[in-house]
């Protein structure tokens, strides 16, 4: 009798320790399917389909190691709504990171994208979250989003952050390390945010090295139920490829608003990159008028008009339109 209740005792200590330690921790599931119906028109030809939206789903998790210390991991894989395929080979393509959080900041070690871009392009991309064929065709990413370390600085200063990142090469030819650093600041109605990267690394198809760097201002203001602003963008061979083996300096500018009336939002986006230096004919715009109904936090349906002018170089891939219904649902 004494035995059995010394193994009861033992084996409600060991519970409370396995309580104790899932109190400590944390897994969510999170993700957003997002398809349109649309009706496109690229180059001269015109077809009907079905179309996703960069929809996903991840897990992510935090841990209380106490003394305001904290560990933490995201996994995030994209999927092809309308077809159920990956969007890349790479199962966790989108985001697989660890990361280690404190007073001092936090330590991000893994994949994931750039910091630079969601201060900027992403921030400003309202009505759809650049997603989809109505994003944002102009932006220049250039980027490298694995094997990357990344250090967030702890807020000194309330609504305040920053964060930088380098991406190491791990001996492949022709890589060299990436850069990436994002600046993000809010006060009452007004955002501001800056991101900068450089990627030094040969062209497609090429043996020639050449350094590709961007770097962009955003502002964002919103005053009841009006929101404008936009971002300016200056890069340098960001659209190189086979053909064009240095695209030399650009400048890229875009302005977007939104009214918001009771569950409607009413979208306007215009985007217009300047000529590359050593592109010639190498403008383009880029117009996006959307409407989104919110039937709920989330889930909403959206109609849009989105249409690409190209010019003859076609660096942004040509001239493109598309007319679209659609439905999103964040879970």
């Amino acid at each position: 009798m004494k035995k059995t209740y010394s193994h009861s005792l033992l084996a409600l200590a060991c519970l409370g320790a396995a309580t104790s330690a899932m109190a400590q921790s944390s897994v969510t599931l999170y993700g957003r399917v997002n398809t349109t119906i649309e009706n496109q028109r690229a180059n001269g030809s015109s077809r009907s389909v079905l179309q996703n939206n960069a929809s996903r789903f991840g897990f992510q998790g935090t841990e209380d190691l106490g003394g305001g210390l904290k560990a933490g991991f995201g996994l995030e894989s994209g999927f092809n709504a309308d077809t159920g395929t990956q969007t890349a080979p790479e199962f966790f393509a989108r985001r697989s990171e660890v990361f280690l959080s404190s007073g001092a900041g936090t330590l991000r070690l893994g994949r994931f994208f750039s910091e630079a871009y969601f201060a900027t392009a992403d921030f400003v991309s309202m009505h759809n979250h650049d997603t989809g064929t109505s994003a944002d065709a102009l932006y220049a990413y250039v980027g490298r989003n694995q094997n990357k370390i990344a250090y967030r600085a702890p807020q000194f200063v309330p609504d305040l952050s920053i964060e930088g990142s380098v991406s190491l090469p791990e001996g492949v030819p022709g890589l060299k390390r990436n850069y990436d650093l994002a600046v993000n600041y809010a006060t009452g109605g007004l955002m501001l945010g800056a991101g900068y990267e450089q990627a030094d690394t040969d062209a497609v198809g090429t043996t020639r090295g050449i350094s590709r760097s961007q770097g962009a201002l955003r502002a964002l203001y919103t005053a009841g139920p009006f929101t404008f602003g936009g971002y300016v963008q200056r890069d340098k061979n960001a659209f190189a490829n086979s053909t064009y083996l240095e695209t030399g300096n650009r400048t890229n500018v875009r302005l977007v608003g939104k009214y918001v009336l009771d569950a409607s939002e009413f979208h306007i986006n215009f985007g217009a990159a300047g000529k590359s230096s050593q592109v010639s004919d190498s403008s383009a715009r880029q117009l996006t008028l959307a409407y989104n109904y919110n039937l709920s936090k989330r889930t909403k349906v959206y109609a849009f008009l989105t249409k690409i002018n190209d010019s003859s170089a076609r660096l942004y891939g040509g001239d493109f339109r598309s007319v679209a219904l659609g439905m999103r649902h964040n879970f």
